[in-house]
């Protein structure tokens, strides 16, 4: 019978197999002819630094607290599963695709990210300042409390997302369309909007002190009255 180690190395489809709290990191090395495929696999806790997963399938398989530092996984698709609290830092993840997958906490920094494309996600405080690359995309994810210091969603239509308390300071959200989405409490801190429309972003009790962060950007009356309220202006339609 062919261990787990032989089909790691093989590159073999692994199913319904437990590989937490291992170090991978010599069975995944090595570059293969073909993408690998994982399903309902447990990895918590393991070490896949530096793993060669390019292409790779993950389909419901749990990655928590694991350790993906600099592994190389662009192109590769993720559906379901968790990964709460893995380290992705400095990882490959250029033009991969995450639908549905609970990534709370997990951190980013100094990951190439250009065209990751992220679908119902739940990404509550994650760290996703200091990556590198244009072009992520983020669709109907929950983002409540996360660092997304610097990145650029210029030109996006962001649709469905909770950035309630987010910190998106120096971030480029130039000519950006916000639709079903929300914004209470994010940190806007020299943050680009000129051309964005806000209307369909859900600002709070915006401070009016911090309305000028808001300059070059579009807003509705309501919103506009939400901001002025603040001094008792009253703003009639």
């Amino acid at each position: 019978m062919t261990s787990v180690e032989e089909q790691l190395s093989s590159g073999a489809e692994i199913v319904d197999t437990d590989l937490s709290e291992r170090d991978l990191r010599a069975e995944l090395a090595g570059e293969l002819d073909h993408p690998r495929v994982f399903r309902r696999c447990d990895f918590t806790e393991s070490d896949l630094s530096k793993a060669w997963l390019v292409g790779a399938t993950f389909e419901g398989c749990r990655f928590d607290n694991a350790t993906l530092v600099g592994a190389y996984l662009d192109g590769s698709t993720w559906k379901g599963g968790s990964a709460p609290k893995a380290q992705l830092k400095r990882a490959d993840v250029t033009d991969a695709t995450f639908e549905g997958v609970d990534l709370a906490n997990t951190n980013w920094a100094g990951a190439m990210v250009a065209g990751t494309k992220f679908t119902g996600c739940r990404m509550i405080g994650i760290r996703f300042d200091d990556t590198r690359g244009l072009g992520c995309q983020f669709s109907r994810c929950n983002l409540m409390l996360a660092t997304l210091s610097g990145i650029s969603l210029r030109g996006q239509t962001l649709e469905g997302l909770r950035l309630d308390d987010a910190v998106l300071a120096g971030a480029d959200l130039r000519d950006t369309m916000w639709i079903d989405s929300r914004l209470r409490g994010a940190e806007l801190r020299a943050a680009e909007l000129d051309g964005a429309d806000l209307r369909g972003a859900d600002l709070g009790e915006f401070p009016l002190q911090d309305a000028h962060r808001l300059a070059g950007a579009v807003i509705s009356g309501n919103q506009a009255a939400v901001i002025l309220g603040h001094l008792g202006i009253v703003v009639l339609s």
